[in-house]
């Protein structure tokens, strides 16, 4: 069958809206745009931004390749230095799962792209048609934003998705490499994950242990990030509070002892006790000193 390609004339959108037109239509007819190539001739697509993918998950997708067939073809460019070799776009989980199955050969689209549109094609396409793990996928929608120079705005509206779901997605990446490893393993979901992201990174990493070793819900893990919040805000709070009162204190017990001394080098009686200043006067004297000392005297 002869070959069709897709071409990037008209921009992103219109390839991405022409190969879900191939995805709905019957494979087997005669538009040229799906064909079978050599699974051997597809070189990995070097900027895929899924990283890791799940063995049990290939295992089933191949054992549904095996009954069903390829449902959806893969996307690919031609290699223009080889002849009849290609490079992947996206759908590298299909061809890993086609490989398991045993595929010689495999559906295939074939695309005229240029390169500096490729990085954007297959973000784009794997955010929209991959299970990406939630790393994976903020890390998808962070290349976007630097690669384009776009706002968090405007990939909400390429990829029909909210701003707000960008932008917590995002957040993630925020998290401890520790605890990205553990989302990337499945060993916490990314409802934990939102959930931890308001910690420091130790308290971020002390939290995943306990969720992993007690198998703690979002809503049991919820509670124990608020009971550190509120510890920590009553901490601050406190010190706030009774700090800067210790050291006005100090400040104005000092000042107390050295009016005690004043007063007694003027032979004047007086005890400072428990916070308390007392002067006595033995005689009439000694009470036009005291006078003159608090109108001369500077404390």
């Amino acid at each position: 069958m002869a070959k069709k390609s897709v071409g990037l004339g008209r921009g992103l959108s219109a390839i991405l809206g022409e190969v879900e037109e191939a995805y709905q239509k019957d494979l087997n007819d005669n538009s040229g745009l799906v064909i079978e190539i050599n699974i051997d001739s597809i070189k990995p697509n070097p900027l895929q931004p899924r990283k890791v993918f799940d063995n049990k998950s290939l295992q089933e997708l191949a054992d549904s390749i095996s009954e069903h067939g390829l449902l959806q073809p893969v996307l690919v460019y031609e290699n223009t230095k080889e002849a009849d070799s290609y490079y992947l776009i996206a759908g590298e989980r299909r061809l890993k799962a086609s490989k398991i199955a045993g595929k010689s050969s495999i559906k295939a689209i074939i695309v005229e792209v240029q390169e500096e549109k490729l990085r954007e094609l297959a973000l784009i396409e794997n955010i929209q048609r991959e299970d990406l793990n939630p790393i994976d996928l903020a890390h998808s929608y962070k290349e976007l934003i630097e690669d384009c120079g776009i706002t968090h705005e405007e990939v909400a509206k390429r990829i029909s998705k909210s701003r707000t779901q960008i932008t917590n997605t995002l957040r993630l990446l925020e998290l401890d490499k520790e605890v990205q490893q553990c989302i990337l393993e499945n060993k916490i979901s990314q409802g934990h994950a939102k959930i931890l992201v308001t910690l420091p990174p130790k308290q971020q990493i002390m939290v995943t242990h306990s969720i992993i070793g007690q198998k703690l819900s979002v809503h049991e893990t919820e509670k124990i990030v608020k009971n550190i919040k509120d510890s920590k805000s009553h901490h601050i709070a406190k010190n706030n509070i009774l700090q800067p009162k210790n050291k006005g204190n100090k400040a104005l017990m000092k000042q107390l002892k050295n009016i005690c001394a004043i007063l007694h080098s003027n032979k004047i009686s007086a005890n400072f006790v428990k916070n308390k200043l007392i002067v006595e006067f033995s005689n009439d004297e000694e009470i036009k000193r005291f006078k003159n000392i608090l109108l001369n005297e500077s404390f």
